[in-house]
């Protein structure tokens, strides 16, 4: 079983590879995708356009948070192999039509579509990956599939970005397609067959009634969102504080990405070791990173120390916050960890927002750390509470009621 382990592990990571780099190339190439599809605004009002063109953000970001839930609970009873194939195509289908769609308002639907497999994706393929690597591995079986996204990151996104803007914004979806459809046929070829975890749809959605569940999630959406806040305003605080050139902003986010790769990766390890720990600790040291970055980024090594650990932090905490959801779900595996890929991308767009305003409201470009943060703080609150209920002992219905009590959760 190692031997056929490893290579199913790196099909699973190559979709989120994929997944990497139809999320975040937008970003990069915002120019294109505005002077083609917007191109009369784009001539008479360039912020207008490009704002504009940041709804394929936007809608990509509605597409994962609408999707994950629905999808988990309509394929409760799915065999996992099965659905992240199922995924992988819908992934390859929504993103050649966001390529060769032929006005703005039809890419836009495309990239709703290429949203809504994202959050199941990393759930079924985590599960897969933790099933593969054996019982309580569930940390490094969703850190496996992480790295993928770390990697892209790193590698992945500069490289298409680079050929979009060389090619055109529709050839690098065509190869962003090319590469979901190669996981696909890696994913068919190297993992194994497994049966669906055993739920039902009718158990996916209670588990939606659960406090624990909707506690975890906004744990998650507003102390995740502590790093965004950070992350979306790299590039200014780069060229306006450090006083470095734009070329440099590229490698910046290198080093936020190197350090999500270390931070997943240790991550994993310690959240299968200790959840509790991990999750707290994770927040305190995220916490400790953003004011990190915060005070030193006015120099270029305070700059790209603070990226590299406002990346391995917030990574660090990535793969327990998974694991996290999972066990406040019990019954319903695939819908805690689909919520939880919603709940990101909520703390991306409040993270963003929020950071937006602070600067938007003249307090200078360091100032999204403070509210970075601030959140994190809250997540920190957030995530003790939840803990502090697993260990309350469960009310008794009645005097007379001698029905032994629910196990506490421990993970």
């Amino acid at each position: 079983m190692n031997q056929k382990r490893w290579p199913a592990l790196l099909a699973l990571a190559l979709g989120a590879v994929a997944i990497g780099l139809t999320e975040f190339v937008p970003a990069g190439l915002l120019p294109q995708i505005a002077a083609d599809l917007l191109g009369d605004e784009y001539a008479s009002a360039r912020s207008d356009a490009l704002a504009h063109a940041g709804w394929m953000v936007t809608v990509y970001a509605l597409g994962v948070v609408a999707g994950a839930p629905l999808i988990a609970a309509l394929t409760a009873r799915m065999p996992r192999k099965r659905l992240v194939l199922g995924l992988l195509v819908l992934f390859v289908a929504g993103t050649v039509a966001s390529a060769l769609a032929p006005d703005f308002g039809l890419v836009l639907l495309a990239r709703f579509v290429a949203g809504l497999p994202h959050g199941a994706y990393f759930g079924a393929a985590g599960l897969l990956a933790a099933s593969l690597m054996g019982p309580g591995s569930e940390g490094r079986g969703f850190a496996a599939v992480l790295s993928g996204l770390t990697i892209s990151n790193v590698v992945g996104v500069p490289a298409i970005t680079r050929l979009g803007q060389a090619a055109g914004w529709r050839v690098a979806y065509l190869v962003i397609a090319a590469v979901f459809a190669l996981a696909l046929l890696a994913v068919a070829a190297t993992v194994p067959d497994a049966p669906a975890a055993g739920g039902s749809p009718a158990a996916e959605l209670r588990s939606l009634r659960r406090g624990q569940v909707w506690l975890v999630a906004a744990t998650g959406a507003i102390g995740f969102a502590g790093f965004f806040a950070v992350n979306s305003y790299i590039a200014p605080v780069t060229t306006e504080v450090t006083g470095l050139s734009a070329a440099t902003v590229p490698w910046v986010l290198v080093a936020v990405g190197l350090g999500m790769t270390a931070g997943n990766a240790l991550g994993g390890w310690y959240a299968d070791r200790n959840l509790r720990r991990a999750t707290l600790l994770g927040f305190a040291a995220l916490i400790t990173a953003v004011a990190y970055f915060g005070l030193a980024a006015t120099t270029p090594i305070g700059l790209f120390t603070g990226a590299f650990l406002i990346g391995a932090t917030s990574l660090f905490l990535g793969p327990a916050l998974q694991s996290r959801l999972i066990a406040v779900a019990p019954g319903a595996q695939l819908m805690g960890a689909a919520v939880n890929q919603s709940a990101m991308n909520i703390a991306n767009s409040l993270g963003a927002a929020l950071g937006g305003a602070v600067i938007a409201a003249g307090l200078g470009y360091r100032a999204p750390a403070w509210v970075g943060i601030l959140l994190g703080t809250l997540g920190l609150a957030l995530a003790a509470a939840s803990f502090s209920l697993d260990r309350r002992p469960p009310k008794p219905s009645s005097p007379s009621t001698s029905s032994p009590a629910p196990e506490p959760i421990t993970r």
